[in-house]
Formats: structure tokens, C-alpha cells, sequence
């Protein structure tokens, strides 16, 4: 290893001596290793707004088991997924525009993890259920308060996954999961930026045509392409014996098609193929499961509003492409200024027209008079309030006697002195 030592100089005073590494490889290894501890982790916020009887809709599948009458598999009907409410120590699940970790969110299963009545044939033919899951697995062996494990978990390494003493096991047993979202946020770490000034994206699955993600007028719970990602699941139970549901993402180093925007990316199932050959844990080996995880092929995205760097901020205006927040943001100060300037239009409107009425007043008053003597006063002159002094009366009146004086003086000037003729 090269060093080199250099000499900092300020107003001739020695400031100190620096190691400086020539080797630059070295360098960036090290500043890429510092800047992945600070930044925000892989897919560390996604967005799903559809209701439990929404969701079920959009995940309608194939059965993969065999039919009834041979060792075929089902046909061709779409079966709807079975929703399954667990406890999770009283945590829910609430659709959100931003999801974070630690959040109750669904996730697909093979019916076999709860398929404890083998003789039901409706079970039988259901192979796949959502059940809500807390979003950051917690470790069945950990022992006391759930949310005090120490463990960041919200992403599983797949590198990494067969020999981590958190994930070898779950994967073992074939607890194997598929998350569902709309799409998932992420921030661009490629280019060098301050944390609160890394542009936000938001990356989906192609839709069919018309269809606008961030728009759910333009799109029903059956039509839409939900984004499906690879993960582990955990079960944990307190000392009263309620359970916690829990998983974690898969990700593994990113393709092409998203190297540009982070150096990691999620296992991302593009086909209902992938979904099945990765839950079913009875049918699909652990190595043939590990085949169907590859990079996606097709993916989609646009850039999205800072908000969602706020875990609190969890209004539409999060997954809306920052061009039409912007939009959205102009046109409503727009609104402000137009209402504000109509406001004082009509204000002003308004004065005009009361001072119209008093004009008006005071010339039918004078007209009425009759005898145009001062000192008679009718009995509606007498009703009437005296009008409130103003200003421009009071300029109006100084230009007024001017004008007279003025006149007054060139008048006494034409005028020609008169002699007395004594004779």
C-alpha cells in the first residue's frame, strides 16, 4: 500500500500531517462501504392503498394443486385467495401511500402453513392466503418486548440468506412468502447528494393501457398488475402465547434496468409461475425455489415527491409523479391569489356602489328642496344621515376655491379705476 504525507499550512503555522491512501480503488471501496451504512435501506418504503376485499380481487390465481378426478392440475378458474386476520398483538393492517418498516402489511402464503384439516376439500383446493405481517422480521427465539430485538430486518440478503442464523432457518422450513404492493419507493444513491436531496422514485409493474398507477380512477382491484416481491416470514410468540407475524424482503445486487438508480434491488416475481413455484414449499425443492428468484425483466417508474422521506406523511401526494405535484402545488396557489384578488374586487365593488347611492341621495335631495332657500329643511333631509367626510371631498373643495379665487383676482385686474369729473 502506498501513503503518501502532506502538510497543511495555515498563516505559516504547521495545522497537522495526513495519511493520504494513493490507492483510489481502495478509496471509493471505502466511502461506498461509509455511505451504505448511512443511507436509506433497499426498499425501505412501499405503497398499497386497496381495502382487504380489494386486495383479495386483485390477487385472483390459478389453483396449482391437482383436481379432484386426476392427478392433473386445476383448471383454468381463477381462484380468490382466502383473507386471514391473525392477531399480531393488535396490530392491523391500514392501507397507506407510504408504508414503512415496522408496519402491518399483507403478504401471500401456501394454505399449507394453516391447512390443518386435510379432509376439507375447499382447503384442499386453496393453495395460496394473505395473511397481514409486520414489515421487519422478528426472530422466533427472541425473548421479551417484539419491538427491542436489536435486528435491522427489513431486508434479507440473498447472498447472505443460507448461511444468517436469522434467515437459514424460516427458509428451511419453507416459510416462504411473497409480499404484495403497488410499487415500492426508492431513492437514487448512485449519484452524490445530500440524504434530503436524493431524488425519490416510484418503481412499478407495466400496466395495460390507460391504466395510471398513481390514479385509481383510471383502474379497478381486478385490472391492476400488482408489484410482487420474494421474502421470508417469521412466527413469534410472547409468554401469554399470541403470535406476531413477521417477514422480510429478499434482495440481491441490482440488473441493468435499475443499476442506474441503487446498487441493490428486490426480488421482484414478474410471473404468477414465479408466485407458485415460490410459496408452494411442498411441491418446489428449496434449490428449485432459489431458481425462480432473478432479476425483473420489465419494470417501470417515475420520480415522486421528497414527502415520502417523511414516515408521517401518508396522503396521495406521495406516489403522484412530481410533475403533477407541482401542478397540483401552482394550481392551488393559483386558487389563494385568484380568490384573494376576487375578494377584493367585490370589496372594492361594493364601496363604489354605496358611494353612487350617496351622490345619487344628495342630488335628489337638492332637487327637492322646492324653495332653494337654506334655512328651509324638508322632513326626508332631515332622515337622511350626514354623509362621513372623505378626503377626496376635502381636495375637491381646496380646487374648488382655489378656482374662484383665481377668477375672483382676474376679474378686480379687468376692471378700470373710476375719476371723479369735477367740472
Amino acid at each position: 500500500m502506498q501513503w503518501e504525507h502532506l502538510q497543511l499550512f495555515s498563516s505559516n503555522t504547521v495545522c497537522g500531517i495526513y495519511k493520504i491512501q494513493l490507492d483510489t480503488n481502495r478509496i471509493k471501496e471505502k466511502i461506498f462501504l461509509a455511505n451504505e451504512k448511512i443511507v436509506l435501506k433497499m426498499c425501505g418504503r412501499t405503497c398499497l392503498t386497496l381495502q382487504p376485499k380489494d386486495l383479495i380481487c386483485a390477487c385472483k390465481y390459478k389453483s396449482t394443486k391437482p383436481s379432484k378426478d386426476s392427478n392433473k392440475p386445476g383448471d383454468n378458474t381463477l381462484l380468490t385467495p382466502e383473507w386471514r386476520s391473525e392477531y399480531n398483538c393488535g396490530r392491523k393492517f391500514e392501507p397507506s401511500y407510504n408504508m414503512v418498516p415496522s408496519d402491518v402489511t399483507p403478504v401471500i402464503v401456501s394454505a399449507d402453513h394453516f391447512n390443518d384439516n386435510t379432509s376439507s376439500e375447499e382447503l384442499n383446493a386453496q393453495s395460496q392466503i394473505i395473511v397481514p405481517m409486520m414489515w421487519g422480521m422478528i426472530p422466533f427465539w427472541h425473548k421479551g418486548d417484539y419491538r427491542r430485538h436489536g435486528l435491522t430486518t427489513n431486508n434479507c440478503r440473498l447472498e447472505h440468506m443460507l448461511e444468517s442464523k436469522l434467515y437459514s432457518g424460516p427458509f428451511r422450513k419453507g416459510q416462504r412468502c411473497v409480499v404484495l404492493c403497488e410499487g415500492f419507493y426508492e431513492w437514487q444513491t448512485t449519484k452524490s447528494a445530500k440524504p434530503s436531496e436524493r431524488a425519490a422514485h416510484l418503481l412499478y409493474m407495466p400496466q395495460s393501457e390507460g391504466v395510471k398507477i398513481y390514479d385509481k380512477s383510471t383502474w379497478a382491484p381486478e385490472s391492476v398488475n400488482l408489484l410482487k416481491m420474494a421474502g421470508l416470514f417469521d412466527v413469534w410468540e410472547d409468554e401469554n402465547g399470541d403470535k406476531m407475524f413477521s417477514y422480510s424482503i429478499i434482495t440481491f445486487e441490482s440488473s441493468k434496468i435499475m443499476s442506474w438508480l441503487h446498487h441493490r434491488m428486490p426480488a421482484i416475481l414478474e410471473t404468477e409461475q414465479q408466485v407458485n413455484d415460490w410459496i408452494d414449499f411442498k411441491r418446489v425443492s428449496d434449490e428449485e425455489a432459489l431458481a425462480t428468484l432473478r432479476p425483473a425483466t420489465k419494470l417501470e417508474w417515475y420520480q415522486v415527491s421528497n414527502l415520502v422521506n417523511n414516515s408521517r406523511n401518508k396522503s396521495e401526494q406521495c406516489n403522484r409523479p412530481i410533475e403533477l405535484k407541482k401542478m397540483f402545488d401552482s394550481s392551488k396557489g393559483c386558487n389563494i391569489k385568484n380568490k384573494t384578488l376576487l375578494n377584493w374586487l367585490n370589496v372594492r365593488k361594493r364601496r363604489e356602489d354605496q358611494a353612487k347611492q350617496l351622490s345619487d341621495d344628495e342630488s335628489t335631495t337638492g332637487l327637492e328642496g322646492g324653495s332653494g332657500t337654506d334655512s328651509a329643511t324638508s322632513e326626508s333631509d332631515a332622515e337622511v344621515p350626514s354623509k362621513k367626510p372623505r378626503f377626496c371631498d376635502y381636495k375637491r373643495s381646496l380646487r374648488e376655491a382655489a378656482l374662484f379665487n383665481t377668477a375672483l383676482s382676474a376679474d378686480n385686474a379687468s376692471e378700470k379705476p373710476q375719476t371723479c369729473d369735477e367740472s
